[in-house]
């Protein structure tokens, strides 16, 4: 599944107090994926890491009062936080893969009978759980099958580039960034389990891209720290486009400045450049130049640079021009009301 399939998905499990399992390999974003689909239903968030617990985290621990003939097992940390919740609470148990079995059948009756030595989950209480496959070199030994038979069902995610640029451009993704992926869009996830000390390019390890750039950093020292983040092949095709990006034949500025005479590039690498530029630049003063300038270019693009500008900036939706903008057929496309 897409991430914002996930996300769908969750929005009504979440809901209907369903468990479910995620799948997928390190650093697609399972987690954000998660943390959003909560925000979206208006719950809390929990995140347990059952990788490093105790199976009495998941139990409670054995207590007997002075004098007291029975023990009983009283609830601490993050069970304790979810028996006392009065509101919406999406308890994620991340990394469930990486936990020992006996951690992993801990949760067994909290999964299914939703209650554990005597004390029972409020109704407000839903769980999600990820894990990486076991081909992923994570530490994954499997899940024991009473415990993968308790959620109502098991999905697998995978990274998607509309996707992922869509989030990119309203959490402050640097825009060569998201230009690069829409122009090398296999390289958004292109996973390598290895022993050796090196990353691959994934969603999250773009993120530590992104942050990079913004360090300012020397043009050597800044591509030696992206091919540590995101790995040697795919930096040396980043720091090519981002020299291009740098030195584009006409600047944001300038097109903001003449929307109407500023050169329109045909290179469509200078075409993806620009349209994110534009968009990261996109605000409710210029958004009329963005759009003069947008509307001469490739359809493509136009479309991709207000979209991103919207998603980035709702406040661009305040200009005068937008009503009329969004009736037109260009509004249309970038709405996704007319294909």
């Amino acid at each position: 599944m897409r991430p914002t399939q996930v996300k769908a998905l969750l929005a009504c499990t979440i809901k209907a107090m369903m468990p479910v399992l995620i799948v997928g390999k390190p650093g697609v974003g399972k987690s954000d994926v998660v943390a959003q689909a909560a925000i979206d239903a208006g719950a809390d968030l929990l995140v347990s890491h059952p990788a490093v617990a105790d199976p009495t985290d998941a139990k409670g621990l054995p207590w007997a009062e002075a004098g007291a003939k029975e023990a009983t097992f009283l609830p601490f940390g993050d069970l304790a936080l979810a028996m006392h919740a009065t509101k919406p609470l999406v308890w994620f148990l991340d990394d469930l893969g990486q936990a020992s079995p006996a951690v992993q059948a801990s949760y067994m009756q909290l999964l299914l009978a939703r209650r554990v030595n005597g004390h029972k989950l409020p109704d407000a209480v839903s769980f999600v759980a990820a894990t990486n496959r076991r081909e992923d070199r994570a530490g994954v030994s499997g899940i024991l099958e009473p415990v993968k038979s308790r959620f109502a069902t098991i999905i697998e995610m995978d990274a998607d580039p509309d996707d992922w640029t869509l989030w990119a451009a309203s959490n402050g993704i640097r825009p060569e960034l998201i230009a690069f992926m829409r122009m090398r869009p296999e390289l958004l996830c292109d996973f390598q389990p290895t022993g050796d000390m090196k990353n691959s390019p994934c969603p999250r390890t773009w993120s530590h891209a992104s942050k990079i750039l913004n360090l300012n950093l020397s043009d050597a020292l800044e591509s030696l720290a992206l091919a540590g983040a995101v790995g040697e092949g795919a930096a040396a095709e980043l720091c090519g486009f981002i020299r291009m990006f740098r030195n584009l034949p006409v600047s944001p500025d300038q097109i903001l400045l003449d929307p109407t005479g500023a050169e329109v590039p045909r290179e469509p690498s200078h075409l993806y450049a620009i349209s994110s530029a534009l968009a990261f630049k996109g605000n409710a003063e210029n958004f009329g130049r963005l759009l003069t300038y947008a509307k001469r270019m490739p359809q493509e693009f136009g479309v991709l640079t207000i979209r991103d500008a919207v998603r980035r900036n709702k406040k661009v939706t305040a200009h005068p021009d937008f009503a009329k903008f969004a009736a037109s057929k260009l509004g249309r496309l970038v709405s996704g009301q007319e294909d």
